[in-house]
């Protein structure tokens, strides 16, 4: 994970055998570089300090005692690529025993999904890159593992809940929802039928408007129902990310020390 201001004293863990840490994944569209085509892509971090000092890494840090952990993820976010994303959940808990050299690390695993705007205007540096998901290099520790299994989860969760609204606007068109579903899931959808299931699904909200200027018939424009949460948790409810949405917005990106501060 990358850069936290967390202290050993602080962090969950601190004194015992193991130590708790956040990292999050983080997806958004965009071109592929040679073919053009919308792709997902992710940012990463360098690992500033051994061990795998020089290897990319998600983002993250420590978890202080005082701290919940999806504002443990939005902070660490916010602090190392400048990203406030609005969708937030938690993908998984990875604890083995030799997933990092040293002292035992368990590693509650976030991931979100941001608007191309929005990654637009994400921090790149040199310690700070975005990379196509499907053509990673060799990251630190088990990051590439996690990346995959929170690819997994995205493909086969876009097919039947409402994730794929994350990626875009207030409003858009069933076309641009098609395109995420095409980018995520690698595949051509039949645009009849994919209209026929989406109306179905009774996740979106005709607006009532159109798209202006164009030359045809012009599409129709839908919202998300906003009634139904995108990190549905059942009764448990949402997570509260307390304030930390705003920080990451406002904060700027500092020099990442990149993954878990082991």
């Amino acid at each position: 994970m990358a850069g936290s201001d967390a202290t050993p004293e602080r962090a969950a863990g601190a004194g015992n055998d193991a130590a708790l840490a956040v990292s999050t994944v983080i997806f958004a569209l965009r071109p592929h570089e040679t073919t053009g085509r919308m792709t997902l892509w992710i940012p990463l971090v360098r690992r500033t300090r051994n061990p795998q000092k020089d290897l990319w890494a998600l983002p993250g840090g420590w978890l202080p005692v005082d701290e919940e952990l999806v504002s443990a993820a939005a902070r660490t976010l916010g602090e190392t690529t400048g990203l406030a994303p609005t969708y937030l959940e938690q993908l998984y808990t990875f604890g083995e025993l030799e997933r990092s050299p040293g002292r035992r690390v368990v590693s509650v695993v976030y991931w979100a999904m941001v608007q191309s705007a929005e990654a637009e205007r994400a921090s790149e540096s040199e310690n700070v890159r975005w990379f196509v998901a499907d053509e990673l290099p060799r990251l630190a520790f088990d990051h590439n593992r996690i990346i995959d299994y929170a690819l997994w989860r995205l493909r086969t969760k876009v097919e039947y809940a409402a994730i794929a609204h994350a990626f875009l606007g207030a409003t858009f068109t069933l076309a641009e929802l098609r395109e995420v579903h095409e980018a995520v899931l690698q595949r051509h959808i039949d645009p009849a039928n994919f209209r026929r299931t989406v109306e179905a699904s009774g996740t979106v909200v005709a607006t009532g408007e159109v798209v202006a200027g164009t030359r045809h018939r012009p599409p129709r424009l839908y919202r998300y129902d906003a009634s139904i949460d995108l990190a549905d948790r059942g009764p448990l409810g949402p997570e509260s990310v307390a304030g930390a949405e705003a920080a990451g917005r406002t904060s700027t990106p500092s020099v990442p020390h990149t993954g878990e501060q082991r």
